[in-house]
């Protein structure tokens, strides 16, 4: 595991996203995948990243590839989310895995990760993100 990766894991205490890249972090308490719309919504730059995550689904994990993150912590990612990983050769790490992530209710699936789960391209996997937040909550996510 490297530095940055080392350091988001501590950042992330008390967070829902941390993301180093050498002297730069970036901390989020948003939940869900609002943090890295938002990011990409801003055009920051993300290239190379090492990345720390509470919850790490299929919707969140093709936020990271997007952004060209390079390495991931989660302390809970869902196997659909692993699989995507894997087949992109992200390196990552996690604590806990699960067959899927829950939505808030816990009553099924999370909507984000239902949304994208057939989606391999991730700028469409993007728009329809981006969109859905917007429907939900205009843009105060």
């Amino acid at each position: 595991m490297n530095r940055d990766l080392e350091k988001a894991k501590e950042c992330l205490k008390g967070h829902t996203i941390a993301l180093v890249k050498g002297e730069e972090v970036i901390i989020s308490d948003k939940r869900g995948i609002a943090p890295m719309i938002t990011l990409i919504k801003e055009n920051k730059d993300l290239k190379g990243f090492s990345l720390a995550d509470v919850v790490v689904g299929k919707a969140a994990a093709m936020l990271f590839v997007k952004a060209g993150i390079k390495e991931i912590y989660a302390e809970t990612i869902s196997e659909i989310a692993k699989n995507y990983l894997d087949k992109k050769e992200i390196k990552i790490s996690y604590k806990n895995v699960v067959p899927y992530i829950i939505n808030r209710a816990k009553t099924g699936m999370c909507i984000m990760e239902e949304l994208v789960l057939n989606d391999e391209d991730e700028e469409i996997a993007y728009q329809k993100m981006k969109n859905k937040l917007e429907a939900m909550y205009g843009n105060n996510y």
